[in-house]
């Protein structure tokens, strides 16, 4: 069976697992205090061009998203998030579970609008009975979003301007910040999700790491006392130095983008397959991630040899599904599906 469900079937890159061999006996100081956090720290902030940003090392993106928005929200304030993001659909209500609401917005390319937030921040300011309801505090994004969409230079820089007007925080999930860094027509950097984020993270479960997501805070109201957040929410792991190793690899010599543009490159070719078979897409998108409609019969026959999710139903007889290419995935597979396209 050859796995296109998801971009972290693989392990981690060689070049970490040889970093993790080479370092396996050495003794340093837990809970992220050791030289290997600090030197991955400094890259990423050399990375985001600012020195005053504070660098986290977390396990996975749940506890991540957990973590950051448990620091954020006072006991009645709320998140705002598309209908589709993360925390509304594959974290099995973790939000809800600390007592903080998530209000849901529709959206069809995944992606949130400047126009959005200041509607739900005056409905909620223009409501008489406003105390009697949750407050909206934090509006969480993900970039690129689980449609594999990505936010351009503008709609992240006019999010921002409407977040800072209204006194909301601006948080970026980047699980798969790396594919959306890499992709055709991004205009975004690390400088300027550092300008315009109050705090995102850029993950590396997702990116050739066996497992974690570095957490940047760029607010200083959220800097105080998040690691006592950490953990209490079981975040903050005793061989931290584990976390610091991977982020350092993947931070030294570039590797992180290299191996994010092999991934969208993997993706591009199976999107032009599809595309000059005449497939139709739920959405277009230049990540990864890829949502050919393939009727019901097309899927049992691809299902014989290849692993894909099955997204939306489009009718009674055709389905959305989602092929998701990573890191590591490798070019004969790809070629091989080409094949089985035409």
């Amino acid at each position: 069976m050859i796995r296109f469900n998801s971009d972290y079937a693989e392990g981690a890159h060689p070049r970490i697992l040889e970093k993790l061999i080479e370092t396996n006996m050495e003794q340093t100081p837990g809970y992220g205090e050791d030289i290997y956090c600090q030197r991955a720290a400094d890259l990423i902030k050399e990375q985001c061009g600012n020195e005053n940003i504070d660098v986290h090392f977390l396990v996975g993106g749940t506890q991540s998203n957990l973590t950051i928005i448990a620091a954020a929200l006072r006991p009645h304030q709320c998140a705002i998030a598309a209908i589709s993001g993360h925390i509304s659909t594959h974290e099995t209500g973790a939000i809800e579970a600390t007592g903080h609401k998530v209000i849901e917005l529709p959206t069809e390319d995944g992606k949130l609008t400047a126009a959005q937030i200041l509607d739900v921040y005056n409905n909620h300011q223009n409501d008489e009975t406003h105390e009697h309801t949750v407050q909206p505090k934090l509006v969480y994004i993900s970039n690129p979003t689980e449609l594999g969409t990505i936010y351009s230079k503008t709609e992240l820089m006019e999010l921002s301007k409407t977040c800072k007007e209204c006194d909301l925080y601006l948080f970026l999930d980047g699980a798969r910040l790396g594919y959306g860094l890499t992709s055709v027509g991004n205009d975004l950097d690390l400088p300027l999700i550092t300008e315009y984020c109050d705090v995102f993270y850029i993950g590396g479960t997702k990116v050739g790491a066996l497992f974690g997501e570095a957490v940047v805070i760029t607010n200083q109201a959220l800097k105080q006392d998040f690691r006592y957040i950490m953990k209490q929410k079981g975040a903050m792991l005793a061989k931290g130095r584990l976390l610091g190793i991977q982020f350092f690899t993947l931070f030294e010599d570039n590797l992180y983008y290299e191996i994010s543009k092999h991934a969208n490159r993997m993706a591009d070719i199976i999107r032009d397959e599809f595309t000059k078979n005449g497939y139709q897409f739920l959405i277009k998108t230049c990540t990864n991630q890829q949502f050919p409609i393939l009727s019901n019969v097309d899927i049992a026959k691809l299902s014989e040899k290849y692993s894909f999710l099955t997204w939306q139903r489009v009718d009674d007889y055709n389905s959305a599904v989602r092929f998701c290419t990573s890191w590591a995935t490798r070019e004969e597979d790809v070629l091989q599906l080409v094949k089985d396209i035409k």
